[in-house]
């Protein structure tokens, strides 16, 4: 199995520093399947490739597959797995590569921030759906996609298309991104694993659809094939992924999850021309009387209960606070109650999502500028005058990514400096989390995740805080309000 990663930065060996990878040496990794070797077949200041070439020995594959078929004599010293890219490949990627996929590179920390150009190739990719589904998948990511068919034999064209693809992907891509891209969409692809899919799976999708998958178009069916199609770990998945920040309003949408946890734990791994999770699509009125009675996803339930808490406070301009892609500013927009909004978060590249979202970063008139104050790059840890002069600030899902002993801090820049008329936070009910099939005892429902309050823990929190500033706080809960663990989402509106 073959991956190669090229860039024509200047200086273009810099992609050495970004892999961890030096480009004068070849190196080996041992892998329960073989050894992944990482070697650099150019490498100067114009133009820089490196590789990442599996060696798989299949003997050791011998006896992991075909168990399940009437050929399984055959299934198990017959098989693909030694020769095309599948989740072997995304498992030696993720071990070989695993600093380059968190984004850490203490020598170019700004190069490892930044998107650089890439081109990757993969020779020999199992394709099920072929090229528009290799398009389909990649496209929304903005690469520009080669997914040229390899023929079943090239001596006898009538024989036509094997499943396999040579692809390539061009574009301008963070490289931790593109990694993490690649690391859920090879097997997702091939539609196989080679490894039991078990509930850990739901947090590696998380973690490395981290910032992309969330947005996705296809995000469903992308978490169904990463998942098996089974369907309470792919229930798990995407209601995490709801509460992702990035997700658009409509990220999750009623007839994609029922984002409140089911209580069907029932697991399926079968599959049918009908869909990828094997349930015949619905038409007709009864199938639109079952769409309407879904629940609404967890985030636009969220998004709708902090600007009915806003209206209900009379607030006539609202700054969000750790605004990440501009969601509930889009919301508070288009819901013309809120006469002046503004946004802030740590990151810039949030920040830059949310200008795309409200239209900002387009030349000429907007119908959305007279009414938005600012977008800017902040940290809640420092104070800062911009806070300031607004009516209410929300920290939507904002005070669980920050470290216990800089949560001080937060307070005295909110509650103390800008000191705003309505404060409004929400954050995650940990007590719900046992309702979440696929989530591990004791794990959050986010990997960035700090902390998670329980109910009675936020409210001693937000009782203090109301206390020392001045402020009276009520507590709404979010979701469906389960009588033994209480709403997936706890709010607290604090009025001075």
């Amino acid at each position: 199995m073959l991956l190669t990663i090229t860039t024509p930065l200047s200086p273009a060996s810099d992609l050495g520093f970004l892999l961890h990878k030096h480009p004068d040496r070849v190196q080996a990794f041992d892998q329960a399947y073989g050894t992944a070797h990482v070697f650099y077949p150019e490498a100067d200041e114009r133009r820089c490739t490196a590789a990442l070439l599996l060696d798989v020995d299949p003997v050791r594959l011998v006896r992991t597959r075909g168990r399940g078929t009437p050929d399984f004599s055959l299934g198990q010293f017959v098989n693909d797995r030694p020769y095309a890219a599948s989740s072997l490949l995304a498992s030696a990627m993720a071990q070989v590569f695993r600093t380059a996929m968190r984004g850490r590179c203490d020598a170019r920390p700004d190069l490892a921030e930044a998107p650089i150009p890439l081109e990757i190739a993969l020779p020999a990719l199992p394709c099920r759906g072929g090229r528009g589904q290799a398009e389909r998948f990649f496209r929304p990511l903005g690469w520009d996609v080669s997914a040229e068919p390899v023929p079943l034999d090239p001596e006898f064209p009538s024989w036509g298309d094997s499943r396999y693809v040579t692809l390539t992907l061009t574009g301008t891509v963070r490289l931790a991104d593109a990694l993490n891209q690649l690391y859920v969409l090879l097997p997702v692809l091939d539609d196989a694993k080679h490894y039991w899919v078990a509930s850990d799976e739901v947090d590696k999708l998380v973690r490395a659809g981290e910032g992309w998958l969330a947005t996705h178009p296809d995000r469903g069916p992308i978490t169904r094939r990463y998942l098996a199609n089974r369907r309470a770990l792919v229930r798990a998945a995407l209601g995490r992924l709801a509460d992702a920040e990035g997700a658009p309003d409509d990220a999750l949408d009623p007839v994609e999850i029922d984002e409140e946890p089911a209580t069907d734990t029932a697991d399926t791994g079968e599959t049918g021309e009908t869909g990828e999770t094997g349930e015949t699509a619905g038409s007709g009125d009864g199938a639109e009387a079952a769409a309407e009675e879904r629940p609404l996803p967890l985030a636009e339930r969220r998004i709708r209960a902090v600007a009915d808490a806003l209206r209900e406070e009379d607030a006539g301009s609202v700054i969000d606070l750790g605004c990440g892609s501009g969601k509930l500013l889009a919301r508070l927009l288009k819901d013309g109650a809120v006469a002046r909004v503004a946004g802030a978060d740590v990151s810039f590249r949030a920040v830059e999502h949310a200008r795309r979202r409200l239209r900002l970063d387009r030349p000429g008139p907007s119908r959305h500028r007279e009414r938005v104050g600012d977008l800017f790059q902040g940290a809640l840890t420092y104070a800062d005058d911009r806070f300031g002069g607004y009516d209410a600030a929300v920290l939507m899902e904002v005070v669980e990514h920050i470290d216990p002993p800089r949560l001080g801090a937060v307070e005295k820049v909110v509650f103390g400096h800008a000191a705003p008329r309505v404060v409004v936070v929400t954050t995650p009910n940990a007590e719900h989390n046992v309702r979440y099939e696929g989530l591990a005892p004791g794990a959050m429902r986010h990997p960035d995740h700090r902390f998670e309050w329980t109910r009675a823990e936020f409210r001693v929190w937000a009782d203090r805080v109301a206390a020392a500033h001045g402020y009276r706080v009520r507590h709404v809960p979010v979701g469906d309000d389960d009588p033994e663990v209480g709403a997936p989402t706890q709010m607290g509106v604090f009025t001075r």
